[in-house]
Order: structure tokens, then sequence, then C-alpha cells
């Protein structure tokens, strides 16, 4: 439920609403806009009456909340969601770059890959330690070991690190070298596993599944900010259609209206959306002019000797001019890289 207070109402009406909340077991989100002040009604089990409030001085309105996610939805928290990457935030001014390579190889390629990213301006250095892989026969990646050369190249080149976690049991060991979680496009579903991540108190990189509507999506960050985790980013991968001329479909249209549903950052992947390297550029411009937050972007190297999505790696070079291009095309809609 959502309690609209009237225009100018006096502080004395604000913490009335508010005590009456909490006094229903209850916890009120409160929210200060410009021309109006909301306090959000976090009811859990109880079922609150909107007429109980309506008749408070200095209310103007009392509502339920009709959408199945009630913490993500633009109704219970208006204002956008700012998140912090190091010294980076992601507000409604920025475009946000993570770049990096699918896996983690060696301590040599991610600190490389880490120098050159951030030198091309991006904001954060992605990585994966533990690798979810269609055939079990592929390469899973070296665990504990490559996210301390994860963390290490992150040091170094003075990048905060995203990194996946798919295993309820692994999610200590990676917040202790991660600064963001990141829930893959296979967990996107897996309750108990954003359960368990919601308790860390870490940023969570919420990933769309291959098969999810936006509903589903949103209703995976309900898990997470039910569970305590106030900062969640949402991000478009491409879904599976019947078309195979690029590795998955990219829902650009899925940023608008993640963007009118939620407050909380929507980025996109160009690069599992395309599966190879030559689309990533245009997905990426597509997505900064369609209103996204920022962009993941898979960097190695040497594409061509990568143990992982090779295809759809950028090179240094390459995405140094991706960068540019998406510094002038974010400029065009009013944000920054």
């Amino acid at each position: 439920m959502i309690i609209v207070m009237r225009y100018g109402a006096s502080e004395e009406d604000i913490l009335r609403v508010i005590e009456q909340v909490e006094r229903s077991g209850c916890e009120a989100h409160l929210d200060r806009g410009v021309e109006r002040t909301i306090i959000g009604v976090r009811s859990g089990r109880h079922d609150l009456s909107p007429e109980s409030f309506q008749r408070l001085p200095g209310v103007a309105d009392a509502v339920r909340i009709l959408k199945p996610y009630k913490l993500a939805s633009r109704e219970f928290h208006p204002s956008f969601t700012r998140i912090g990457l190091g010294r980076f935030e992601i507000n409604e001014a920025s475009f946000g770059v993570i770049a990096g390579p699918c896996s983690v190889e060696s301590r040599e390629q991610i600190t490389e890959t880490a120098k050159a990213v951030k030198a091309a301006g991006a904001h954060a250095l992605r990585g994966g330690a533990f690798k979810p892989r269609s055939s079990p026969y592929a390469f899973q990646g070296f665990g504990e070991e490559g996210l301390k050369w994860l963390l290490c190249a992150g040091q170094e080149a003075e990048l905060p690190v995203v990194t996946e976690v798919m295993h309820p049991g692994n999610i200590e060991m990676v917040a202790r070298y991660a600064d963001v979680l990141q829930i893959g496009a296979r967990n996107m579903q897996n309750y108990d596993l954003l359960k368990e991540v919601a308790s860390v108190g870490k940023p969570v990189f919420l990933k769309r599944g291959m098969a999810a509507r936006v509903e589903d999506l949103l209703l995976s960050a309900e898990y997470l900010l039910d569970g305590g985790c106030g900062q969640v980013i949402l991000c478009e991968r491409g879904i599976r259609t019947f078309e195979t001329a690029t590795r998955n479909t990219m829902d650009i249209a899925a940023v608008p209206v993640l963007k009118k549903l939620t407050h909380l950052p929507v980025f996109v992947d160009p690069s599992h959306a395309a599966g190879y390297s030559d689309y990533v550029m245009p997905l990426a411009l597509a997505a900064a002019a369609a209103g996204a937050d920022g962009i993941m972007v898979e960097v190695h190297p040497n594409p061509a000797e990568a143990r992982s999505d090779g295809p759809q790696s950028l090179t240094f070079p390459s995405f140094a001019e991706l960068m540019e291009s998406c510094r002038r095309v974010a400029q065009v809609v009013g944000r920054q890289v």
C-alpha cells in the first residue's frame, strides 16, 4: 500500500502516519519528492485497510499496490534507486559500463584486461570464476583461485568487481572477493539462492532468464528486496526466440517498459544478446538510446583463444571504440559515461 500525503502536509502529520503504520506491525518507507511525499507500507503478512489512513490529517489518499511485485514497483518507491559502483554512482544522469572477460583464465589475463577497460573508461570489472555451462565438459572456471585473481586485478586497476554466484554454499566465499554479486540468467528463478544472496548486504546484478517475462524478472527482484537487499540492478541480456541469427533476441522494448514499472536501475548485456562481436556495438548504442542505465560487455585480450564466449568478446581496441561511441550517444540522451 502507498499513502500519498497532501501538498504542504506538516512533519507532525507525516510522523503520525508512520507511527500508525508501525503500530500495525508494518514497515514504513518514506519517499520525499519535490512535489509530494509518499509513504510506502511494507505490510508483509498483515492486511491493512487504506480507509484507516485516508481519514488521518495531511493524507491525500491511500491505495493498495495491485501489482504482484510491491517493493520493486514505482508506486511504492517513485524515486530512482541510486547504486554505487566504487567511486561511480549509477543514477538518472549516468551511463555505467561493466566490462571484462567471460571467464577468469589466469592472473595475467584478468589483470591485463582490467587495466585496458579502466583506461578506456569502464566503471567496474566483470569476470566469471564459477561458470554455468550448457555442457558438463566445457570449462567451468577456477573457483576461489579465480576470485583471488579477479580481486587483485580489480584492486590494481582501482575497479570494483562483479562476479556470478551459482550456489548458496558459495555465497559467503564469493562475497569476500566481489563488490557486486551477479545472479545469472539460469538462476534468475532460483528463489532459494535469491533469498540467501539478499542477506549478504551487497548490490546484486540480476540477469533476466532466457524465457522470462518482464514480470518474472521483477518478481525475482522482489525476492531480493523482500530479503533486505535494497540495491538491485536489473539486466536485459536477450531472450530465447525462434531467431537464430543472433545468440539470443535482445528485447530492447524491455528497457523503457522496466524504466516505467520499477525504480531499479536497468542495464543491458549486448554480448550475450548478440553472440557475435560484430553486433555488440550497435546493440550497446541501442541500449543507451532506449534509456538504459548502463551496459555489461565482454572483453578479452585475445578472443580467438578465450576459453568461453570468445566469438562475442571485444578486443581492447574495439572496446575503446565502443566507449567513445557510447559517450556520444549518452550525451544526446542527457547522460554521462
